[in-house]
């Protein structure tokens, strides 16, 4: 499969260093507005949508990760980046693992956030990507809100569920189990020791998604990795402990 043009908004320091942000299954490129003040402050930032999901093309799947890293790489070719640094989370940081392995001179530093190198058992995934086919997107939107988020958080802020149901249910069928299948596929643990971009590794404390043990897995594996563990987070840790998680994101990329 040729690779798509995705829907993507550059915004920030025009001539600051390059971030792209990668967005996870079932969300768009608004999963990273906790961060972008801050980033938008000090860097050039790419936000895009995975193909499938938001204003992105809805290309027949199923999808592979090389499809997705293929997308990745075409967006910086088209926005003339030779060298950017990729953040990453669950499907976005599958992406960014992959583009680091393959194509390391397209990647300065690397963030990972609640993803990891393998999710199986496979069923888990084909199974998902059929009950999508059959009833939407919206089929999923609240079991998976619920371990986006801790139960405490979605309990104090009910408009927080609100909103992130609803960009579940508005993603493509067809996009989401194409990603879905895409993940079902997935083993990166051999590409990890080729990963030569300085990488942060950040996983939830009560992430059931993909548990701490994952991204453990990831900087184990990884040459110049670290990995911070951040507490009161699920899988979208980065809109729950924006406190925490932007400085990190941000101490970690402007190292030299």
């Amino acid at each position: 499969m040729s690779a798509v043009q995705v829907d993507a908004i550059v915004t920030g320091r025009e001539d600051g260093p390059v971030v792209v942000l990668s967005n996870s299954l079932g969300s768009t490129y608004k999963m990273w507005d906790a961060q972008l003040a801050a980033l938008e402050e000090r860097l050039r930032v790419v936000r895009y949508d995975i193909r499938g999901h938001g204003g992105s093309p809805v290309p027949d799947g199923p999808y592979s990760i090389d499809d997705l890293a293929d997308d990745l790489v075409a967006l910086l070719d088209q926005l003339g980046i030779g060298r950017a640094h990729l953040v990453g989370l669950s499907l976005g940081g599958m992406t960014a693992m992959r583009v680091a392995a393959r194509n390391p001179d397209r990647v300065d530093r690397l963030a990972l956030l609640c993803t990891g190198a393998a999710l199986p058992p496979a069923s888990g995934w084909t199974d998902r990507a059929a009950t999508v086919r059959a009833g939407g997107s919206a089929a999923v939107a609240k079991a998976v809100v619920e371990r986006w988020f801790t139960p405490g958080h979605l309990a104090a802020h009910p408009d927080v569920r609100e909103a992130h149901e609803a960009m579940v249910a508005a993603t493509s069928a067809e996009g989401y189990a194409g990603c879905c299948e895409a993940i079902a596929a997935l083993d990166l643990r051999d590409d990890l020791a080729s990963i030569t971009a300085p990488t942060l590794a950040i996983a939830g404390a009560d992430d059931p998604a993909t548990p701490p043990a994952k991204l453990e897995e990831i900087a184990a594996g990884v040459p110049h990795a670290r990995l911070l563990v951040v507490p009161r987070a699920a899988h979208l840790a980065n809109a729950e402990q924006p406190a925490i998680i932007t400085p990190a994101l941000i101490a970690h990329l402007e190292q030299s």
